[in-house]
């Protein structure tokens, strides 16, 4: 993660990979710090410090706190923002990374393995996108093929066959389309996940940390608990995607933004979520350790809880939890089928 580093190569980075309506904000962090550097030569500037940090308080807040759901799926998809090796290496004690699907091939834009919290022991699955270009082709940005999702099962299967709870890290903006994946089966693959994993007797804790593209992510969503970060998506096509198709033009990502409520509020007013995680002011890749923080609470909180189920209880609640989604009722008022006649005869009406 960038916030291991130095603070000026931070800034330098968040300088050439900020997002548009980020760069006010960061031109006022480069100030303070060159304020900062000043004042080892011997010179006061604790005034002008001050009224600086003042200014950037209000530009985080006026900003941050007033999001659009575009600028929220723009936060999601920073390049500095945290990914799934950068939690489980906070997260996890010994992590040990497993490969492999015994069929084809080991998938690295899905990273499955076993480490402990608190001491004891949790199976991670999730998807990694990569830092520079030669890691997003390795990882397919975070795209998984066939072979991904047969892994994370596999680990999943055996993660419940020893009695070990799993946590999925959700962050991709869907599965790979190419060829060779759909040769392979992708889209089988993905199903025989959505089955298999309503099966597992163990809890499921599904979390969006970033992007949660169509079934790209729900090949690994299907959890007791599904957790979002306050500023990650989730959503059945992208904004681009929705916007081509709906007006031929992927200029209009915002409208389809708006239109599609993917933001982590939306989703949790829609049912389709259970818990928003809160992300420092400024998002995840301002903070990771009190993202870190916020995740590793949730986490456990929602794993003691699951894990007082029985294991009947267990899979009947999960069951249920995903017959209600969709469910809807229809507003009172005449059928098509009274409509239509009306319709017809007013028609007539006025054509006479």
């Amino acid at each position: 993660m960038p916030t291991r580093k130095n603070r000026n190569r931070v800034l330098s980075e968040m300088s050439t990979s900020c997002l548009a309506f980020e760069r006010p904000i960061v031109e006022l962090e480069k100030t303070i710090e060159q304020l900062k550097e000043h004042t080892k030569n011997g010179i006061d500037l604790s005034g002008e410090i001050k009224s600086a940090e003042k200014k950037l308080e209000k530009a985080l807040r006026e900003t941050f706190e007033n999001l659009t759901p575009w600028q929220r799926v723009q936060v999601a998809r920073h390049p500095l923002r945290p990914y799934t090796l950068d939690y489980i290496r906070a997260l996890a004690e010994n992590f040990i990374e497993m490969h492999g699907d015994r069929v084809f091939g080991d998938d690295k834009a899905i990273i499955t393995g076993f480490g402990k919290m608190d001491g004891k022991p949790v199976c991670f699955i999730g998807h990694q996108k990569g830092r520079d270009t030669k890691e997003n082709l390795m990882r397919c940005f975070g795209s998984a093929h066939p072979e991904g999702y047969r892994k994370a099962i596999r680990i999943m299967k055996l993660a419940s066959k020893f009695d070990v709870p799993i946590v999925c890290l959700i962050d991709t903006p869907g599965a790979y389309p190419g060829i060779g994946a759909e040769e392979r089966g992708q889209a089988g693959a993905i199903a025989y996940n959505l089955r298999e994993m309503y099966g597992l007797n163990v809890p499921v804790i599904a979390i969006v940390i970033g992007e949660g593209g169509s079934g790209g992510a729900l090949g690994i969503g299907i959890g007791d608990r599904v957790l979002i970060l306050a500023n990650a998506y989730y959503s059945v096509i992208s904004p681009e995607g929705c916007a081509a198709i709906l007006w031929k033009d992927p200029a209009r990502a915002p409208d389809a933004a708006n239109a599609l409520k993917l933001t982590s509020y939306d989703l949790m007013g829609l049912g389709i979520v259970d818990e928003v995680i809160e992300e420092p002011l400024g998002g995840a890749h301002r903070d990771f350790q009190k993202t870190v923080e916020n995740v590793k609470a949730s986490i456990l909180k929602n794993l003691k809880e699951l894990l007082g189920l029985s294991k009947k209880e267990l899979l009947e609640t999960r069951y249920n939890k995903y017959r209600k989604l969709g469910v809807f009722q229809e507003a009172e008022g005449p059928t098509p089928a009274e409509v239509a006649p009306a319709s017809e005869a007013k028609a007539e009406e006025e054509s006479e």
